[in-house]
C-alpha cells in the first residue's frame, strides 16, 4: 500500500546521504502493485540495491528479519518506505558510533508531518542516554524505530526481529535489554515521518490493544516491569486504544505524546 512517489522519495533520502550506505536492501513483502514494483526495480538497478522478495505477505517483523540475515555489514540502519531521512543522518550516527564503541543501538528524534515535510504536526522526543532509555522502555517504546542504526550481532543475539503485531521493534528492544545492549538517542531530528488519520487508526482497536497487552505481559514475566507498572501500562492502553474514538486519539497523540 505504499505510494510509489513516497517510496522513491524515501529511498533517495538514504541513497543521497553525505555518508552513503555500503549496501541498501529493499524487502518486498508479498505482491505489490505494478506501478510500485516498477519503481522498486528501477531504483534497485540504478542504485545497485538488493531486493528481497517473499511470495506472500509475512509481516513487518519477518521482512526485517530477512533483511538482517542477508545484510553483509556490521551496522544496520532501518528506514521506512514512506519517510524522509535528513541528508546527514548517517554521518551523524557514524560519527557518534566511532567515538562511542560501547553503543549497540543508536537512534534519534523524529518530526511528524502531513503532506509535506514543511507541515510539521508533532515531534516525538525520546530520552538520550542508556539509563533513561531503559527506564522509559518500562512505559513506552524508547526508540524511534525508523531512525535507528544497530549492530547486526546484537540483533541476532537477541533473536532477530520476530512477528508481533505493530510491536516488532518494541519487542526487539525488550530482548536487547535482556542481552545487555547499550542504547543511545541523538538529540537531533534524523527522520521526517508521514502521519495522518490512518496512522491513528492503526494505533487503535482491539487487535492493537491485545498485541500491546500481551507484550506488557511478556515484560512482566521476564521481570522487566513489576505488576503495578504492568497494571498502569495496560489501563492506559485500554483507554487510548479501545475506549477513545479515532479523532480524540489523534488529538491525544499530537498534544500529549508529542511536542
Amino acid at each position: 500500500n505504499d505510494d510509489p512517489n513516497d517510496f522513491e522519495t524515501a529511498f533517495l533520502s538514504i541513497y543521497n546521504q553525505t555518508v552513503r550506505p555500503d549496501e541498501i536492501i529493499i524487502t518486498v513483502d508479498g505482491p505489490i502493485p505494478l506501478e510500485l514494483d516498477e519503481v522498486v526495480t528501477r531504483l534497485a538497478r540504478e542504485c545497485q540495491a538488493v531486493v528481497l522478495r517473499s511470495e506472500q505477505n509475512n509481516g513487518l517483523g519477518m521482512a526485517h528479519a530477512l533483511a538482517v540475515t542477508q545484510a553483509k555489514y556490521d551496522w544496520i540502519a532501518i528506514m521506512d518506505a514512506d519517510d524522509i531521512s535528513v541528508p546527514d543522518r548517517f554521518e551523524k550516527q557514524f560519527s557518534y558510533i566511532v567515538e562511542h564503541s560501547e553503543v549497540s543501538v543508536l537512534g534519534g528524534q523524529i518530526e511528524e508531518f502531513i503532506g509535506s515535510p514543511d507541515k510539521i504536526v508533532g515531534k516525538r522526543v525520546v530520552p538520550e542516554n542508556d539509563n533513561d532509555i531503559k527506564n522509559y522502555l518500562k512505559k513506552r517504546c524508547p526508540m524511534n524505530h525508523m531512525s535507528i542504526m544497530a549492530r547486526k550481532d546484537i540483533i541476532l543475539k537477541s533473536g532477530n526481529y520476530q512477528d508481533w503485531h505493530y510491536n516488532e521493534d518494541y519487542f526487539l528492544y525488550c530482548r536487547m535489554l535482556l542481552t545487555g545492549a547499550v542504547f543511545h538517542n541523538l538529540p537531533d531530528t534524523l527522520v521526517y515521518v508521514r502521519v495522518g488519520e490512518e496512522m491513528y487508526k492503526r494505533r487503535g482497536g482491539w487487535k492493537y490493544f491485545k498485541s500491546e497487552a500481551k507484550l506488557q505481559g511478556w515484560m512482566l514475566t521476564h521481570k522487566i516491569i513489576a505488576f503495578p507498572r504492568y497494571f498502569v501500562n495496560v489501563l492506559i492502553r485500554l483507554c487510548v486504544q479501545v475506549l477513545m474514538p479515532n479523532w480524540l486519539r489523534g488529538f491525544v497523540f499530537q498534544k500529549l505524546f508529542r511536542k
